[in-house]
This record gives structure tokens, sequence and C-alpha cells, in this order.
């Protein structure tokens, strides 16, 4: 039954940060912290690191600090909450900067039909340079009219 539970808690973390990255993305990203995040639609520098990369970094102290929870209390679930957001930061970074945005050129040749939709959504996410307007959407659940062949 103990396993059960955390695997749970594991999949409802990964899960629950889904929504965290789309509700991060539409009103932090594009809302208040936007100065973190425009490099990320129109590069102004030369550096490998973007300011964007904050996000990345807030998402991996949380995940610590779930993980020092179990650690250092008796809060058991800590373990695999602090895994699953790591999993999912791990899946978004593979997903989002490796084959979408080639940081690193792996993936590259990547041509079936999720990998055609992800690349249609987020291109026409990036149409849009300014703070307004980009549709918004998960790594998992992307609406599905960018899946339909064209």
């Amino acid at each position: 039954m103990h396993t059960l539970l955390w695997i749970l808690c594991f999949l409802s973390a990964f899960c629950i940060m889904e929504f965290m990255a789309w509700f991060t993305h539409k009103y932090i990203m594009h809302g208040f912290l936007w100065h973190l995040h425009k490099d990320h639609h129109h590069k102004d520098h030369d550096s490998w690191f973007e300011r964007n990369d904050t996000f990345f970094i807030f998402y991996a102290i949380v995940s610590i600090t779930f993980v020092l929870l179990w650690k250092y209390t008796s809060f058991w679930p800590g373990l695999p909450i602090g895994i699953g957001i790591f999993a999912y930061g791990l899946c978004y970074f593979l997903v989002h900067d490796i084959f979408i945005h080639q940081r690193f050129k792996i993936f590259r040749n990547a041509n079936n039909w999720y990998a055609r939709g992800i690349r249609r959504a987020h291109k026409i996410h990036h149409k849009h340079l300014g703070k307004d307007d980009g549709e918004c959407y998960g790594m998992l659940f992307v609406p599905f009219k960018y899946f339909k062949s064209k």
C-alpha cells in the first residue's frame, strides 16, 4: 500500500507541474515577470543562459525543498513530490530546451505526429514577441489543433 501511495504522490506532482507550467507561463512569465521571460521570445544577449532560466531554478529549489523535508522531517511524501517535480522539469527541459529550441543539438530529426504538433504550437506561440496575445499550453496537454496534419 505504501508503494502505491508513493507512486500516486509522484504522478500527482508530475501532473500538477503540467498545470503549474501552464499557469506560470500564462500569468507570471507573460505577466508581472515578463522582464525575466522576454529574452526567451526575443534574444537580446549573447549568453547561453537566459533570464528565463530563472524559472527552472525556482522549481528546482521547490523540488529540493520537498526532498529535504522528507530527509529531515517525517514528511514521507516529500520524496515522491520532489522527484515528481524534478521528473517533470527534466521532461520539460528535454522537450522545450533540447527538442524545440535546440540548445543542445540532439533530437533534430524527430518527425512524428507529436514532434510536428509541439513544434507547430511553439512556433505559433513565439510569433508573438510581446507580453500579450501568445497562446499558452503545457508540455503534455497541447491543443489538438496543432496535431492535425496540414
